[in-house]
């Protein structure tokens, strides 16, 4: 394994750098606290992995390489035991909730958390009486809508999926409206308008069971570009505000600091979560493994996506060449087949490794405000800050051809450190491991920021240090609000509750 010496330096001391210092000041005014990260449990169009397991092993659990800790799976349309071939397709894997029940249940034991989506609810709730999204030859116009009837079965419906889930062993963490309800499809799709939404929330998702089923959290529609036009009425009517606990959507068509980063303004204020519940990226790169470019392109989605606020990242499939684990299938591109050299499969492609800067080290981090890098889409240099325990990690990312050093301006001093660093495709090049020595507690440090490079730089907070201990919130003016442990809001707080302020910020507190 290739050596990269990670060197130090307390400003002040005499020194001679040659490449050119990019200076990152971290405050110590706290953002959004980090829910985690995952991927779909499939690795095809409803394609669930069955009796493979193989993938959640690779991925899933502080024991693993990856650190993954959140699994998407469909709410196929489907109930127990009927497993009915839809009429638009034939699917290798048992097309009911049997598909992912086997890798919901290694996410679970090893802590994470699972959720579903229906891609559309029973084909006879609907306005074309298929589960069929409507946009195909056999379907003409009939777009497929939830019946005007049906708005006070669905939710029911969702309580028996949780019901026959928990039979099986595994409580679902949260299940959500409806998969991009804004894209007219010719696979399993259901239609709905931002304020078809916010009728069916307002009026009937008291039913979601969450006495018999305490904890589940429901999930807006996840649109297809995380639209405000599909987030922000669901936010705006209270009574909406108080059933829905996630706001999610997907990158296709918008970057995240284009379209995310303004959906997450009112649900972060509501102190709701945020998360992206679905995007790949290269994923039409034909018959080849992403390029080191194309795996920064998703490093810098991933460090977009915190800098917009986001609490959550799901990525879509977990199997495929493009994505986590190798399929060991070949790739048919004009009508030809071509094998993909180290596409193994089940076995941990060099995408995986990319996400576990963040999946490894920032879950359960609350990201902190910084100033000399701009938050910019695809840009030369990006970075984010996190604090968790007593860490504080920079994540940092170089494009260019060229490489820098790095002055870290650190809100608290620190006594030692770790680099993570990665350069390449190559089994050699990933989360190489370098220790950052340090002499005496610094809170301002220069560090090595390589050409091409994916970087994670883990500092140990010096206890002797109080400063942050006195973290402040980017503003505490303002009214206050407050929800229960569920996140549901209360007009006269009492109890155990959450506080939350006008700037975002929330914490627990106690009220008589």
């Amino acid at each position: 394994m290739k050596k990269i010496i990670t060197t130090v330096l307390a400003l002040g001391a005499v020194t001679f750098l040659q490449a050119a210092t990019i200076t990152l000041t971290v405050t110590d005014t706290r953002l959004q606290t980090i829910t985690g990260f995952g991927a779909a449990c499939c690795d095809g169009a409803m394609c669930p992995f069955g009796s493979d397991t193989n993938p959640v092993r690779l991925l899933y659990g502080p024991q693993s390489k990856i650190g993954l800790n959140i699994m998407r799976m469909e709410i196929s349309p489907n109930f127990e035991g009927d497993i009915r071939v839809p009429e638009w397709g034939n699917w290798d894997s048992p097309y009911d909730w049997n598909g992912s029940l086997p890798s919901a249940k290694i996410v679970k034991q090893r802590g994470g958390i699972v959720f579903g989506t229906p891609w559309s609810p029973p084909g006879e709730y609907k306005t074309n009486g298929t589960a069929q999204g409507g946009n195909a030859a056999d379907q003409g116009n009939k777009r497929g809508k939830l019946r005007a009837d049906c708005y006070e079965k669905f939710f029911p419906w969702l309580n028996t999926f949780l019901a026959w889930m928990k039979s099986k062993g595994v409580n679902v963490d949260a299940v959500s409206i409806q998969n991009e309800p804004d894209w007219w499809v010719s696979y399993s799709g259901c239609l709905y308008d931002p304020q078809d939404l916010v009728k069916l929330v307002k009026n009937y998702a008291w039913m979601l069971d969450r006495k018999t089923y305490p904890g589940v959290k429901l999930i807006s529609g996840e649109s297809l570009g995380f639209t405000r036009n599909f987030t922000d009425p669901l936010m705006e009517d209270s009574t909406c505000r108080e059933q829905i606990d996630i706001v999610a959507g997907h990158l296709y068509g918008h970057a995240p600091l284009e379209y995310m980063k303004y959906s997450a303004i009112l649900p972060t204020q509501y102190g709701k979560e945020v998360w992206m519940t679905e995007h790949s990226v290269t994923d039409n790169i034909g018959a080849r493994l992403p390029n080191w470019h194309e795996q920064l392109i998703f490093a810098e989605e991933l460090n977009e996506c915190m800098q917009a606020g986001c609490t959550g990242y799901i990525y879509w499939y977990m199997r495929a060449h493009w994505a986590f684990v190798g399929t060991g299938e070949p790739v048919e591109v004009d009508g030809k087949k071509y094998t993909i050299a180290g596409n193994t499969k089940n076995v941990l492609l060099p995408r995986a490794y990319v996400m576990s800067h963040f999946s490894k080290h920032v879950t359960g981090s609350t990201r902190l405000q910084m100033k000399g890098i701009a938050a910019v889409t695809n840009a030369a240099y990006e970075a984010s800050a996190y604090i968790k325990g007593d860490s504080l990690i920079v994540m940092a990312i170089d494009t260019t051809k060229n490489a820098q050093n790095l002055k870290l301006v650190l809100p608290a001093k620190v006594k030692s450190g770790v680099h993570l660093l990665s350069t390449g495709n190559e089994a050699a090049n990933l989360c190489q491991e370098t220790p950052i020595a340090i002499d005496e507690p610094v809170n301002e440090v220069i560090v090595s920021l390589p050409a091409r490079s994916l970087n994670t730089y883990i500092f140990m907070i010096d206890k002797g240090d109080t400063a942050i201990e006195n973290v402040k919130h980017a503003s505490v003016e303002g009214p206050k609000t407050y929800f229960d442990l569920q996140g549901r809001h209360l007009d006269k707080p009492k109890g155990l509750c959450i506080e939350k302020r006008a700037d975002g910020s929330s914490k627990v507190v106690f009220k008589r």
